[in-house]
């Protein structure tokens, strides 16, 4: 087939922002009880639900959210895995009101409300023994932030007790198989839980929990990740106190010693990269240079097997019937559900997206290092402008869109991404970038960003483009820079205080560090301590980093998307930024959303976005807009 020639980023595409909002919705959080197997699954046509679904032992599947009913926690504001059942109920926090609920698994009626309004509630957890569900609780106060708490909610009462406090945040809270022994994570300000965290655990009693104990952790060395009991009582959790997240048993002994991370940033609560098949045999996720794998762990000899698959972005593990099941997706695949056996049997269950797109239409990521600033070696997936029907002109080079993730304590993947399609088939080319300060690449690596976030952070943003440019890959003189959240901090950053890019993006971005420090959420109140220094103490370097107070070096078409409902990054952020370009003359939009939060869950509100976003581009490198 032919292709005809036509501009970059100009290209007719069929990944439309429709497609995005219908063809690939979110999957997480799944579990195992009995014969059921569990999950939600996020859903933007459903004005942004979130749903539980069951699949029962025969293999059937369905929802068990009536609307309006969703599953979503607002601990920390970023929630997490919410619900637990047993064979008979399922108990489940409730977007709207964040009570807990109780939904007959073998009956037909509505969902009853346990708790009342007042608490939040995240991690549950259902103590069979005692009749009650433990769960981080959380109770906001008009005059100072908010107290969290491991908390015991009587199933019939819904009478809710403390069982732990005193820390700040709290997590994890598993009850061993035997129902007589609670673990779970703990860790104070100033830390965020990749930095330091304690493991504890204590017996569960009639009376509450006894003879509390701290297992590992609290050295400001290590970080613990998801601890988990195995079927005969024995405690583990993952823990980086050898610069790599590896599995550890209680005694502080590894499973095995990888230069690879079997864990995440705990950016919301459940997040699970390994469970137990049996007594002997561990399930597990990894990220090694970039790239996501599966297999199992045997316990005795420490020996790890890889499964192989075309799967390259893997979350959610859960051990189900011998299985390991999973979140997967591939570079051309979206997310799915997927169980992957001992023997190396790979089987989709559940794959709610139907993408009817030609493999001539995605783009495949290249996995790649570059050097950055002092020689380090920085990573990021390149992807190439790719669309069945279309090529650009001979001798000319693509725009580029260099794309900055949250956090900044998150990473890339290189599982289908359909915002990432979204442009690639239109001409552009993208490249996504693990800068330092991300999370995949080791202890040493994730930390490199302390005290100097908004200069590494930038200055790696610089060097993709370099790199990319010697290779001649991209256009120089047409860079795009987007990013959400903490990525539009280095959005904001990389346009003040370089001359690299000529255009960017902020989604719910930072653009006031002192702002920040004294508004958002107590999850990251305090989080600037280490990126950037104790505030006020240094005052000096909030304001010496701040875009807003550098209007000077901000000479360049910006387009800020906000949600209105933003509690983690209020939306004064963006209003300060807008005013700014503004008052100098310079190209600026400004697009709000009165019932989003921290990130769009609307279908119409994500088609809004994307949509204006492009326009936005398409007018600043004079691109004829085409369908």
């Amino acid at each position: 087939m032919t292709k005809t020639v036509q501009p970059y980023g100009s290209w007719p595409s069929v990944v439309s922002a429709e497609l995005i909002t219908k063809a690939a919705p979110s999957l997480n959080f799944v579990q195992s009880q009995g014969d059921n197997l569990y999950w939600v699954e996020g859903r933007p046509w459903d004005a942004g639900r979130s749903v539980i679904i069951c699949r029962d032992g025969a293999g059937h599947i369905r929802d068990l959210l009536p609307a309006p009913y969703s599953h979503h926690s607002k601990v920390h504001e970023y929630g997490g895995m919410a619900y637990a059942a047993d064979d008979t109920h399922l108990y489940f926090v409730n977007a709207a009101d964040q009570c807990i609920y109780q939904l007959n698994l073998q009956g037909t009626g509505k969902p009853k409300a346990i708790t009342s309004p007042g608490l939040r509630f995240a991690d549950l957890a259902i103590d069979a023994a005692h009749q009650q569900l433990i769960a981080v609780g959380e109770k906001h106060h008009p005059d100072r932030e908010p107290e969290n708490f491991i908390a015991a909610i009587g199933i019939s009462s819904g009478e809710v007790g403390l069982l732990v406090s005193g820390a700040d945040f709290y997590a994890y809270p598993r009850i061993s198989p035997d129902g007589q022994q609670l673990c779970w994570v703990q860790w104070q300000h100033p830390n965020m839980p990749w930095d330091c965290t304690q493991l504890w655990h204590g017996n569960l009693t009639p009376q509450g929990l006894a003879d509390p104990e701290l297992v590992a952790g609290g050295d400001n060395n290590q970080a613990i990740f998801q601890p988990a009991w195995s079927p005969d009582n024995q405690l583990y959790y993952v823990t980086d106190k050898d610069n790599w997240w590896n599995i550890h048993r209680a005694d502080g002994t590894a499973v095995l010693s990888k230069a690879a991370e079997f864990a995440t940033p705990l950016w919301q609560f459940g997040m699970s990269t390994y469970d137990f098949i049996d007594a002997q045999t561990i399930g597990c996720l990894w990220t090694d240079q970039g790239q996501w794998h599966s297999g199992f762990i045997d316990i005795a000899s420490g020996k790890l097997t890889q499964a192989q698959s075309q799967y390259s972005s893997l979350e959610a593990a859960c051990c189900h019937q011998g299985r390991l099941y999973l979140v997967a997706g591939a570079p051309a695949l979206a997310n799915q559900i997927v169980g992957i056996g001992i023997d190396g049997q790979v089987k989709s269950i559940y794959a709610p997206s139907s993408l009817d797109l030609n493999h001539q239409d995605i783009a495949q990521p290249e996995s790649l290092f570059f050097p950055s600033g002092n020689g380090d070696q920085v990573h990021a997936f390149f992807y190439p402008p790719t669309n069945a029907r279309y090529q650009g002109p001979e001798g000319q080079l693509p725009p580029v869109i260099a794309l900055c993730h949250g956090g900044p304590t998150g990473a890339t993947t290189s599982g289908l991404n359909l915002k990432i399609q979204y442009w690639t088939n239109r001409g552009f080319a993208v490249v996504d970038i693990n800068y330092r300060g991300s999370t995949g690449f080791g202890r040493d690596y994730r930390q490199a960003l302390a005290d100097s976030w908004g200069i590494k952070d930038v200055e790696d943003t610089q060097y993709a483009i370099g790199y990319l440019a010697k290779q001649h890959k991209i256009d120089p003189q047409r860079c795009l820079i987007r990013g959400g959240s903490a990525g539009g901090y280095t959005v904001l950053s990389a346009l003040t205080f370089t001359d690299t890019f000529k255009a960017g993006a902020s989604l719910y971005g930072i653009g006031d560090l002192e702002t920040l420090a004294s508004d958002t959420h107590k999850f990251e109140s305090r989080y600037l301590d280490s990126l950037i220094g104790p505030y006020p103490e240094r005052r000096d370097i909030y304001l010496q980093r701040s875009p807003i107070h550098h209007a000077e070096g901000l000479n360049c078409p910006v387009i800020f998307l906000q949600g209105l409902e933003d509690k983690v990054v209020p939306p004064n952020q963006a209003e300060m930024m807008v005013k700014l370009l503004q008052d100098k003359g310079i190209k600026v939009e400004h697009v709000t959303f009165a019932d989003e939060g921290h990130g769009f869950r609307k279908a119409h509100n994500i088609i809004c976005a994307m949509e204006a976003e492009l326009a936005f581009y398409q007018d600043v490198f004079n691109l004829r807009a085409q369908a």
